[in-house]
């Protein structure tokens, strides 16, 4: 078993990786693909590079990383859970257990742009099965996606709602899906929403999840919708296992780039700030040194 599972191979990653293998614990980082570097061009602000594009210093920083002992997994991270004293991390395809881990996934940027989503955001509208998938217990909801992470969150639903259907807005079905769930493959037009009976004091109006509209004109009435476009990103695993995040959508982390869940860090992109090279690699250190002196006990 891992000592710490680092999620996301990017500059805070690997540099806490560095750490943690460097302190002689065992280090795990999984990682799906270039994440923002992939479309860098070209790097130039970054210590000890004139210029380099974004996926070549990716490959270095795993390369180095290896060189300091710690092993690489790639594959995509859909979900994260506690179980007794340990973190599950599962991918599409395995669940490893870990004493610690590290959320360094990056920034969030498969949020929909669909009109009416915000507006239902936390009444009808949710971004994880497990955590919202009992108040929709015997209704009808929809997973919104066309790729592992909406694969996992449709297994996170069936055995509670009573019908899922499956929304890719357009998009081919990347994996298989179970037999009993109704694919549209339809782009979507908008949310439409309704005046909630549920009034929260303070604010104004509150409104609930009705239907999904699609371009077509046709009308898909919903109890819930689940969002799962992408791949899951900080923010989604963050509250995945209960972890506190900001309004802006940001895991929010203290000095030592602990979350509110014992046992996990965050850093980089995936708690906000200052999106550069530099800062998502000083967090990942901190991280990693913390991470280390956590271990140790």
């Amino acid at each position: 078993m891992p000592d710490v599972i680092i999620i996301g191979g990017g500059p805070a990653g690997t540099t806490a990786a560095i750490y943690t293998a460097r302190a002689n614990f065992n280090t795990t980082i999984i990682y799906k693909n270039y994440g923002a570097l992939e479309n860098a061009e070209l790097v130039g602000n970054f210590y000890g590079f004139s210029k380099i594009s974004g996926k070549s210093l990716f490959e270095k920083g795993l390369i180095q990383a290896r060189m300091n002992g710690a092993k690489t997994i790639a594959g995509e991270v859909v979900g994260l859970r506690k179980k007794d004293d340990c973190l599950i991390v599962e991918t599409e395809n395995a669940s490893y257990e870990s004493k610690t881990a590290l959320l360094a996934t990056g920034a969030n940027r498969d949020t929909p742009k669909i009109t009416g989503i915000a507006e239902t955001e936390g009444r009808g509208i949710s971004y994880c099965a497990i955590c919202d998938g009992f108040f929709y217990r015997g209704k009808e909801v929809a997973v919104l996606g066309s790729g592992a992470y909406a694969l996992h969150e449709v297994e996170d639903l069936l055995p509670l709602a009573s019908k899922i259907t499956l929304l890719t807005n357009g998009e081919e079905p990347s994996v298989n899906f179970p037999d009993s769930v109704f694919i549209r493959k339809d782009k979507i037009l908008e949310i439409k929403n309704e005046k909630s009976k549920i009034l929260i004091p303070g604010l104004n109006e509150q409104k609930k999840l009705k239907s999904v509209i699609f371009e077509t004109g046709e009308e898909l009435p919903l109890s819930g919708l689940f969002v799962a476009v992408g791949i899951a990103g900080g923010t989604e695993l963050a509250r995945k296992i209960g972890a506190a995040v900001d309004s802006a959508g940001s895991v929010i982390a203290d000095s030592e780039m602990r979350t509110s869940v014992p046992g996990l860090w965050a850093a980089g992109d995936s708690v906000g700030g200052l999106k550069q090279i530099v800062k998502a690699s000083h967090e990942g250190a901190i991280a990693g040194i913390n991470i280390a002196k956590f271990l140790r006990g």
